[in-house]
């Protein structure tokens, strides 16, 4: 049970990663046109679900660690 755990654990850290560079990406990709539009822009949009992603999967990770420590607790 722990192996697959730790297993999941590092799949939600690489996940957390990925996202994180994912929205940085976004972010930088907004331009000054897009920052003084109108309402949300595109990019603006992009970068905020990337970084709600990596929240996600950071709190996920977060769990998995927690069910660990509780497993770890019983032996």
């Amino acid at each position: 049970m722990s192996t697959i755990l730790i297993i999941a654990l590092v799949l939600a850290m690489i996940a957390t990663v990925v996202m994180l560079v994912r929205g940085i990406i976004a972010f930088l990709q907004t331009t000054e046109a897009d920052l003084k539009g109108i309402g949300p822009s595109q990019p603006g949009l992009k970068s905020n679900q990337m970084m709600r992603a990596r929240i996600i999967f950071q709190a996920l990770a977060v769990l998995i660690v927690v069910a660990l420590m509780a497993l770890a607790g019983r032996t």
